[in-house]
């Protein structure tokens, strides 16, 4: 069983602590147990019921219905919200929820209705890129464990390669060449996933090499093929300097390509980037780069 303390629920939630420690009070929502050494502690049905509180209260229940309602009665009113609300968070919370309890089956039953009802690509850049920006952060804040960023890493990362392979592959005068990574000590390939559907969608080459490669493959690479773009995505900081050191290198033995970044950390920390280096914040950046070049 999966302990939480009451910031793990905060971040995995969205209520304050301090509005938590009120509702316990007031309303006996959740009941956390304690350690031995009396330390409290939360369960994963703790978590649950406060995620799915959380969704009705932002919806505009107040609290005093909610804690009336039944089990039955709070499933019946989130998937009511499910069918009306175009917003993609109650997806991405319910997400969340199916993550804690590695409940394969309720994934995908969420994404196929998302599917349903505003398309493929949509719940790609919609809904799955919210979801996987918070599992960043969750993961970032060890909110989440291994086994469970694993295992929705595994389910995500089928779908995408289902989607990429589903894309038209032919090139034309126009199609640029992308070589995707990730560095050494990173692992995290969701993003880079999702980066490769997008590029080729918009009709690009793209040679992807995945976790934990060396610049020397690379260089390696770059020696056989022309390559446009360089593209790398970081969700966990390397050791010591070694975003600024890798930045460096790249700079250094590719300087006539440029170079695009992405993740995490690019988010959270201010790199010196060389002139042939692009920062990409956001989805919608890398879209409307890939319509423009």
């Amino acid at each position: 069983m999966i302990r939480y303390s009451i910031k793990d629920l905060e971040k995995l939630t969205g209520i304050k602590a301090h509005t938590i420690r009120i509702w316990e009070k007031r309303y006996h929502l959740v009941e956390p147990a304690r350690t031995l050494t009396n330390i409290r502690y939360y369960t994963d049905e703790n978590l649950k019921r406060l995620l799915n509180v959380s969704i009705l209260n932002n919806y505009g229940f107040k609290i005093s219905n909610i804690v009336a309602m039944t089990a039955n009665e709070i499933n019946g009113k989130l998937l009511e919200l499910s069918n009306k609300d175009t917003s993609y968070n109650h997806e991405v919370e319910n997400l969340v929820l199916s993550m804690i309890e590695m409940d394969e089956q309720r994934f995908d039953r969420i994404l196929s209705s998302s599917i349903i009802k505003i398309g493929f690509e949509s719940t790609i850049t919609e809904v799955l890129s919210l979801f996987l920006e918070k599992i960043g952060v969750l993961w970032q804040t060890s909110t989440i464990t291994p086994a469970q960023e694993h295992f929705v890493s595994n389910l995500i990362r089928q779908k995408l390669i289902l989607a990429i392979d589903g894309q038209n592959s032919t090139l034309t005068a126009n199609s640029r060449t992308f070589l995707l990574f990730l560095p050494e000590e990173e692992y995290h390939e969701m993003g880079l996933l999702f980066f490769h559907y997008l590029i080729k969608k918009a009709g690009h080459q793209v040679i992807y090499l995945g976790q934990n490669v060396p610049v020397s493959d690379l260089l390696e690479i770059a020696g056989i093929k022309n390559i446009d773009y360089l593209f790398t995505s970081i969700t966990c900081s390397l050791p010591g300097n070694g975003l600024q050191d890798l930045l460096n290198k790249l700079a250094e033995l590719f300087p006539s390509i440029t170079i695009l970044l992405g993740g995490y950390q690019f988010q959270h920390s201010n790199p010196v980037l060389s002139g042939n280096m692009k920062l990409l914040h956001s989805v919608a950046e890398l879209e409307k780069f890939l319509q423009n070049i």
